[in-house]
């Protein structure tokens, strides 16, 4: 990990941020009018490069209003055939140059019927269908502990002034539990009732990952799904990853003055 720390140093003049965000599918312009220093993933040691649509691939560092951010043009998911530990490893890396907050956004498809395509939710819980743990192997303690407590993964303070932020903005914002699923096919009719009774409202294919190795470094995590499309089952319309992108364009409007915001505030 250090020669990704000593080349990232090097690229940004040693920004030292303390918000990183994830910026998900069709969310990545957020950080293209930034007075900014980008450096694209695939010229930083360790980091893999992003294959899909949508998803930039680049970290950018930049002083927004008074707060020093990391912004993630994109990610990885495990659907690609990355490892958990590839999937999490810029989390890693983020918690070593200074990032105390980390906020994550996704597109997710709307379990729950009240919900409606281009709403955003903010994540209260998360549940990890994803069959494995990105904490398993040796543990680093510089980074955690070994067996680190879930009890509020997402932060309740930070989600209170996401409320306050979307009131003042008359943004009508959702609240809601995300299940993470590995795609990357989307989910059977069947499935999406099951996953309902477990208490999910929203599904998508990456996040938890993220949120699970920085609340084990220590962050206080965000997260922020914009809900793209209804879930397989809930309407005839098949699903399109093409759908994703045209929902998460119109929500861009609301959902680039919400983190606007929200990075002023917290």
């Amino acid at each position: 990990m250090q020669s990704t720390i000593d080349f990232i140093n090097q690229a940004s003049n040693s920004f030292r941020p303390e918000i990183g965000v994830i910026l998900g599918s069709g969310l990545g312009g957020f950080a293209d009018n930034l007075n900014s220093i980008s450096v694209s993933y695939e010229n930083i040691p360790g980091f893999k490069k992003s294959k899909v649509q949508g998803h930039a691939g680049k970290l950018v560092f930049a002083q927004y209003k008074d707060k020093k951010v990391v912004f993630m043009q994109g990610r990885y998911h495990f659907y690609e055939g990355h490892t958990m530990q590839e999937v999490t490893y810029p989390i890693k890396v983020m918690k070593k140059l200074g990032v105390k907050t980390l906020i994550i956004t996704n597109a997710a498809g709307a379990i729950n019927k009240k919900f409606n395509p281009a709403d955003l939710m903010i994540i209260t819980d998360h549940i990890n269908f994803l069959g494995t743990n990105p904490l398993i192997g040796e543990n680093d303690e510089s980074l955690g502990e070994r067996f680190p407590d879930m009890s509020e993964v997402y932060n309740k303070e930070l989600i209170k002034k996401v409320e306050n932020c979307a009131k003042e903005l008359g943004i009508n914002i959702r609240k809601g539990v995300y299940l993470a699923s590995t795609g990357p096919s989307y989910e059977t009719p069947t499935e999406i009732k099951m996953m309902r009774m477990f208490g999910a409202d929203a599904v998508g294919m990456s996040t938890v990952p993220e949120a699970i190795v920085a609340n084990y470094c220590g962050m206080k995590v965000l997260g922020i799904s914009c809900l793209t499309n209804y879930a397989s089952g809930i309407t005839d319309t098949p699903l399109s990853h093409r759908e994703v992108i045209e929902a998460a364009n119109i929500a861009k409007e609301n959902f680039q003055a919400l983190l606007s915001k929200i990075l002023e505030t917290i």
